[in-house]
């Protein structure tokens, strides 16, 4: 299962903050985005994608730690534009993530994770925010943000509804801050930094986006 790492992202939302990608075989049978609204489906990304999941771009897990290892110091960067954690399917691999968390020791890695959070799974994410690697729980919708944050394993983002673009709250009143890079043009993930942030008391939002939002959205409106 190849993994990609591109040193400076060309994506304005991103910003040039190093970014990876994985495999598709990495993403959760679980996901109900899975062809059905996810971002990384279409564009650019979706033919890059395509070619690590391939084997024609990228390098093995164990090179690519290399390169996180030769990071600069407090370098934030960004872990699956496309993909999930190493493991096929739904399974987290406990070996690769643990490798990850000591190969992103100094720098300020962060990721989203769609692997359904059984006990074992959210144990590995729990250890991995404890140990300086951010892995951010995503919600399918409001209501499963709340299940997810009652897990105490890490930050949840969401999925908001496409034209969403003011703060919320989720049905059991947690606070859900609308991704700022979502809002205004000059702010992009290498300035906000929020994602990367393990300890925090709010949820953050994303708006439905992406050739296929309507997809999206309508598993976002699910909360209902």
């Amino acid at each position: 299962m190849f993994t990609h790492l591109t040193l400076k992202s060309r994506n304005a939302k991103t910003g040039p903050i190093p970014v990876s990608t994985t495999a598709a075989d990495s993403c959760p049978k679980a996901c109900p985005f899975s062809h059905n609204g996810c971002y990384a489906d279409g564009g650019p990304l979706a033919i890059h994608w395509r070619k690590v999941t391939e084997g024609k771009a990228g390098e093995s897990f164990a090179r690519f730690l290399d390169k996180i290892r030769a990071l600069p110091a407090g370098q934030l960067w960004r872990h699956n534009q496309a993909g999930d954690l190493q493991g096929k399917g739904n399974a987290i691999s406990g070996k690769a993530l643990l490798d990850l968390v000591e190969a992103n020791k100094g720098k300020r890695g962060f990721t989203y994770t769609h692997k359904p959070m059984t006990t074992r799974n959210a144990a590995l994410v729990r250890m991995a925010n404890d140990n300086g690697f951010t892995i951010n729980l995503s919600g399918n919708n409001l209501a499963h943000a709340d299940k997810l944050a009652s897990l105490q394993a890490g930050p949840v983002v969401t999925v908001l509804p496409a034209d969403a673009s003011e703060n919320t709250t989720t049905p059991q009143g947690r606070k859900v801050v609308v991704c700022p890079a979502t809002q205004r043009d000059d702010i992009s993930c290498a300035t906000c930094k929020l994602c990367a942030v393990a300890k925090r008391d709010f949820i953050i939002g994303f708006p439905a986006h992406g050739a296929s939002k309507r997809k999206a959205e309508s598993v976002a409106l699910e909360s209902a």
